[in-house]
């Protein structure tokens, strides 16, 4: 499946209401895999971003309908990047004209 890495920021709302924010993880994992897909791993961090999340979807069109939902709740903004394991990056040079 397809990799796809999420860039989070949390909204005023999402701040305001930080003590909920495991819950909203769990319900994110849940969409994530009600769509057959897999949250993989998930980071807060410091910087530009509060959270990066690592999972594995089916497909691009099923990355974004996830990501709209999450979003959706209004406690986080997404930011998602298709992520190419080393495997798929070697093929897809190995395959440069």
């Amino acid at each position: 499946m397809p990799t796809f890495i999420s860039l989070v920021n949390y909204t005023g709302e999402g701040v305001q209401h930080m003590d909920e924010s495991p819950d909203r993880l769990d319900a994110a994992r849940n969409v994530v895999e009600s769509m057959g897909g897999e949250l993989r791993e998930f980071y807060l961090t410091m910087g530009q971003y509060d959270a990066v999340v690592i999972m594995e979807m089916p497909d691009a069109e099923t990355a974004t309908q996830a990501g709209i939902t999450i979003s959706g709740a209004g406690a986080v903004r997404t930011e998602t990047l298709r992520a190419f394991p080393e495997d798929e990056y070697r093929e897809l040079i190995d395959g440069l004209p």
